[in-house]
């Protein structure tokens, strides 16, 4: 690792975790954790998930459910045995500037499973990456949120 090495990772955009069944779930989240407001559940037909998203304080959680037994989180959960934490959004300054200093530092790009793209790319609420290199079995998205302009031209890459 380089001693000037200077990631600019702003917040965590959200969370999200692999679930078999989104309901149970978020009952879960609903009658033990009090989360009852602003639950939106959403289908995304390009990717065949169904996914809750709700806040917790500032963190956005994404309740995640493969609508098909071979999908990105069900074979997820089939590999590991289990549903839990799949990954984590980090916001970043600048994308490119990123993804061009951690590949220095041994990072490699993964495939976005829904768009079938490497690297950087457009996605709802920005443009994103995702590392083939996971921390303790969670993988790694990093997302540079668009501007205005930059939201109203991609705005069209809706239900991912």
């Amino acid at each position: 690792m380089t001693d000037n090495f200077k990631n600019e990772i702003i917040e965590i955009k959200h969370m999200a975790f692999a679930v078999e069944d989104i309901e149970k779930s978020l009952n879960f989240y609903k009658e033990l954790m009090g989360v009852s407001k602003n639950i939106e559940i959403q289908d995304m037909p390009k990717s065949r998930t169904r996914v809750a998203v709700f806040n917790i304080g500032e963190i956005e959680y994404q309740l995640c459910q493969s609508q098909d037994s071979d999908g990105r989180f069900s074979k997820w959960i089939k590999d590991r045995g289990q549903g839990g934490l799949h990954h984590i959004c980090y916001v970043v300054k600048n994308l490119d500037v990123s993804i061009e200093l951690m590949k220095k530092n041994g990072a490699k790009l993964r495939e976005c499973k829904a768009c079938k793209v490497v690297g950087n790319h457009p996605h709802p609420e920005g443009f994103i990456a995702f590392l083939d290199n996971e921390v303790d079995n969670i993988e790694v998205e990093l997302m540079q949120i668009y501007t205005e302009a930059e939201l109203e031209k991609y705005k069209s890459y809706q239900g991912i």
